[in-house]
Parts: C-alpha cells; structure tokens; sequence
C-alpha cells in the first residue's frame, strides 16, 4: 500500500506564529522543521501498524520545513524548489494523508490561516471557496487518490470534513474566535489569528498515529475529492493598503493541474457606485 503525504507547517502543535517559526533565519525555524517532521513521522508509523508500505512525503511549506535527517527511514521525500503541481502525485498511490495543515483565509478561529499567502482574500473553483486543502484535493482526486487524514488546527479539520465526507481529521490546536479578517491587508491578516491553543507536541503526535491507523483501515469509506470540469478559478487579492480596493484574476481550464499551474494575473476590481 502506497500513502502520498502532503505537508505544511502552520498546522503543527508548538507552532507558535510566522514570524518566528515559517522561513529560514526565524529564531524558531529549526524548531518548527523539527516538529512538524515528528508529526510526518507518527503519522507513518500509524500507517504502517495498519499494513501500509511506502510513502513519499512532499515538503509542502512554501520555504520547507521537513528536517532529512529526522524523517521516517521508510519515507522518501519530495523536497527543493521549485516544484509545482501536481507534486509527485498520480494514479499509483492508494491513500493520502496532510499532516500540519491549516484552514482557509478569513477563517473564524483558524490559526495562522491563509490560503497559499496571507494576501489571498480568497480562492474560489467552480464557485466554491477553497484553501490549500481543496486545491490539494482537488489534483489528488484527478488522480483517483483519495485524501483520508487531515492533521491541522481545529478550524482546518472542520474544513477538511465539510469537503470530504468520512475523513478522518485529528485537532492539534485551536485558534481563538475573532470573526473574519476580510478586507484587512496581508500583514494585517498574518497577526490577526495568532493566538491557539495547543496540545503537548508528544500528545499531538500520539493522536496522529492513532488516527493514521484508523485512517488505513477506513479508506474505502473516502471517495477522491472530484469537481466536474470545466474549471474556473477566481483568485482575489487583498488591499495593499487599507480602504483601497482588492484585486482579481480567473482562470479557465479542463483539467485541474492546468488550472493550478496557470498564471494568475490580478487586476484592480472595481468599487461600486454610492
């Protein structure tokens, strides 16, 4: 049984903000590479208790964040920049997993959440508004790969189960309720859901591997994320500065990976008339 394992970083126990844990040269980037590798790495193992055999783990953290020489022997790991859509995915995996993942942009309570940066207001497929968890999704499902394990925060988790019935999700923090943050700028956004609650790191990892077996076991019971093409895919950006008006741009395509790796190119929209 072969698992495919997208990672992120914001979604991980322990990881506190961005500023201080996402990119090289944070006083806590070590930190979160390690922490975010050891939930990777209870998630295998709870995979491989349940009868599964190989993995590749694709370092999806815009900077990375997966520590080599921590990572699970069994595991291969897709790393380096640039890489694109679809990530090393296609039809030869069985199941995947997400491990430190994070809920969409403008999320109530979502920890940390944005969707691809903190200057998305939002992204929408065929009219319906996605983070990176419905974009993932969304090429695993071309493939026919089911997504079956969602680890993030708890607004994350929710998300995962409003768009995939039967998936199995595991809460490692929660963020705190401060309504939306629609219309801020991005570095408004990115201090605006900083504050969570977290589990111990150790007991974090503890459900992980016990929801990953679950997972393995229960993976008939998910079916691949689909949504029938043709694709449109509108992208808004927010105001570079308070009070001036967001940008757009839509794309069209037949098939998802042409969709995610189109060029975005985002015009002013415009204001209505008072």
């Amino acid at each position: 049984m072969k698992i495919y394992i997208m990672t992120d970083q914001e979604g991980v126990a322990g990881v506190i903000n961005s500023q201080d844990y996402a990119a090289p040269g944070a006083r806590c980037y070590e930190k979160a590479c390690e922490l975010l590798t050891l939930e990777v790495n209870a998630a295998i193992e709870g995979a491989i208790e349940a009868g599964a055999e190989e993995f590749l783990v694709v370092d999806g953290h815009g900077h990375g964040s997966i520590e080599p020489g921590l990572l699970h022997p069994r595991a291969r790991l897709l790393a380096g920049r640039p890489i694109g859509y679809p990530f090393g995915c296609d039809e030869t995996f069985d199941a995947a997993f997400t491990i430190g993942q994070h809920a969409k942009a403008n999320t109530d309570g979502g920890h940390l959440c944005h969707t691809g940066s903190f200057e998305v207001e939002d992204l929408r497929i065929n009219g319906i508004s996605v983070g990176e968890l419905g974009c993932n999704a969304l090429f695993m499902g071309w493939y026919g790969v089911p997504l079956i394990l969602f680890t993030g925060d708890k607004a994350g988790c929710e998300e995962a189960e409003a768009l995939i019935p039967n998936i199995v999700t595991v809460a490692v923090k929660e963020g705190l309720k401060r309504g939306s943050a629609t219309g801020l700028t991005g570095e408004e956004a990115r201090l605006y859901n900083g504050a969570a609650i977290h589990l111990a790191p150790e007991e974090a990892r503890r459900r992980i591997r016990e929801a990953a077996a679950e997972a393995i076991r229960r993976r008939h019971e998910v079916k691949p994320f689909r949504l029938d093409p043709p694709y449109v895919l509108e992208s808004i950006l927010r105001p570079q500065r308070r009070g001036e008006p967001m940008r757009r741009a839509v794309v069209r395509a037949d098939d998802p990976i042409e969709l995610l790796r189109a060029p975005r190119i985002h015009e002013v929209m415009a204001t209505e008339a008072s």
